[in-house]
């Protein structure tokens, strides 16, 4: 390897690295506050937390290597052209694509790389986001009692308290309604102050209370759900009472990540299994809907009608529309409404016969469409990496500024471009209204041609984007106009002092 290549490749992945990170940082806080009401007050441990973020870390990293790389290139390009060295490699005889050789072959693997992470470790790490989103939700909040109302997250029980020590966490003025008991008990239990917690397994509520009376109400009912004429209330006065209550809810469980399964948790060999598979699904249920209604209900007398899957082709050479319309209007007003209503009943029939199928069909097209825009997506995503080389390069040899100011902005501008497009065609993909192929690449094929332009344009020396360049011809645009310029400014002039003397 060349010396200046090793020169490249370091400039190269110092700002790489640097910004990978920033991107990665800017990408989780966007998903910690996305999902930040459904973490906080569930008690979860550190570890929860983290593997959870991890997981969200996996699958934000093909959507943030194609901005890493294009900051980093612009940034590497734009240091070497404000420093001259971009200059020096020129005059060497060296061409911008010689130059950047190495890192091109740098960016080609890391796009092998992010292909097969969004293929292998963004479907394993969906799973698991999946499932812990699931156990997450599934979980109840922790014991949280505020001065003066009822905390009901418990089955079967209401509690208020008066007032909780912010330290000690004392419970003041408390008030217990239990009808936990199957028999129809009713406990009422006031007491003075007392604890309540949760044991450290998060599997049993322990009660202490203090200076407290119990009321127990037998609530049992007849066969025929009525009350009893007669019931039972039993009073008891405590210095001190314990209670251990199994809990559940509380304490968090773990689901098998295998059982959660959609277009996103599955690798490229497993999404083109679902296509076909789906693609015959959709055409055996539109065969069974159409067909039955062309040929049974509405063109019963028609031998022209053509067999499916010719996607309901139908040859109209012998319709007699013209002559069908003159019939109808010689007959008189009461045939006229037994026809009309002969064909709404006949068309309402048709209509409640393939709904069903109709319903699947639509069922089965939706997931079609989801899965052929993640089989593409997963193509497309890496690619986008080498695209996003291919413009931030040429745009750092031509800008020649580097450090975190004007490349962030063409970053951010660029990359948001991207992101629209992407976005507008992955919801049109998902909606049926385009191909996936041309929702999924239509940045691509929109962005390629401003790359090689790019290119172009940087290896001639183009001073497409030098402020420099601009700010001197527009300085020498203002020498040419200054000759015709001076007249009128000082014809101005003697206006205005004429316009002063006057007032």
């Amino acid at each position: 390897m060349k010396t200046i290549h090793k020169l490249l490749l370091k400039s190269y992945l110092g700002p790489m690295i640097l910004t990978f990170f920033i991107v990665m940082f800017v990408l989780m806080m966007n998903i910690v506050w996305r999902y930040i009401d459904e973490l906080v007050g569930k008690g979860l441990s550190a570890g929860i937390i983290i593997e959870l973020m991890t997981y969200f870390m996996a699958n934000m990293l093909p959507l943030g290597l194609p901005l890493a790389v294009l900051l980093a290139a612009i940034m590497t390009m734009g240091n070497l052209g404000e420093n001259y060295e971009l200059l020096a490699m020129k005059s060497a005889g060296m061409s911008l694509v010689q130059i950047t050789k190495p890192l091109i072959i740098l960016i080609a693997l890391v796009s092998v790389g992010s292909f097969f992470i969004g293929n292998n470790l963004v479907p394993y790490a969906n799973k698991k986001i999946l499932s812990i989103m699931y156990d997450i939700r599934q979980q109840k909040q922790n014991l949280e009692f505020r001065d003066g109302l009822f905390f009901n997250g418990i089955d079967d029980m209401s509690i208020r308290v008066g007032h909780q020590d912010p330290t000690t966490h004392l419970l003041t003025d408390v008030l217990i309604y239990d009808n936990r008991n199957p028999n129809g008990m009713m406990n009422t239990i006031v007491a003075d102050s007392g604890y309540i917690r949760l044991s450290d397994d998060k599997r049993y509520l322990l009660v202490t209370l203090y200076n407290g009376e119990m009321y127990e109400q037998n609530r049992m009912t007849s066969g025929n759900n009525q009350w009893f004429t007669k019931s039972s209330l039993r009073h008891h006065i405590f210095a001190h009472q314990e209670q251990v209550i199994p809990m559940t809810g509380f304490d968090m469980g773990r689901t098998d990540a295998n059982q959660f399964s959609n277009s996103q948790t599955k690798n490229i060999n497993e999404l083109q299994g679902d296509i076909d598979s789906l693609e015959i699904t959709v055409s055996t249920a539109t065969n069974r809907s159409y067909e039955p209604l062309l040929k049974d209900r509405i063109f019963t007398k028609e031998d022209s009608v053509l067999p499916l899957p010719d996607s309901l082709q139908i040859d109209r050479s012998n319709f007699r529309d013209v002559l069908l319309i003159d019939s109808l209007e010689s007959l008189s007003t009461r045939d006229k409404s037994r026809v009309w209503a002969a064909a709404r009943s006949t068309a309402k029939n048709s209509r409640s016969l393939f709904t069903f199928d109709e319903s699947a069909a639509k069922e089965s097209l939706n997931q079609l469409y989801r899965s052929q825009v993640e089989w593409h997506k997963k193509m497309s995503l890496p690619v986008s990496i080498m695209i996003f080389f291919l413009i931030g390069a040429p745009l750092g040899a031509i800008i020649r500024k580097g450090g975190l100011g004007l490349p962030v902005v063409v970053s951010v501008i660029f990359f948001v471009i991207y992101y629209i497009i992407s976005l507008t065609g992955e919801k049109a993909a998902k909606e049926g209204n385009w191909d996936a192929v041309y929702g999924m690449w239509l940045s691509t094929f929109i962005l390629t041609p401003i790359a090689i332009y790019l290119t172009y344009k940087a290896t001639n020396d183009s001073s497409l984007l030098d402020t420099d360049w601009y700010a001197g011809r527009l300085k020498a645009l203002q020498e040419r106009l200054a000759p015709y310029l001076l007249p009128v400014k000082s014809r101005c002039q003697k206006i205005l002092h004429t316009i002063k003397r006057k007032k």
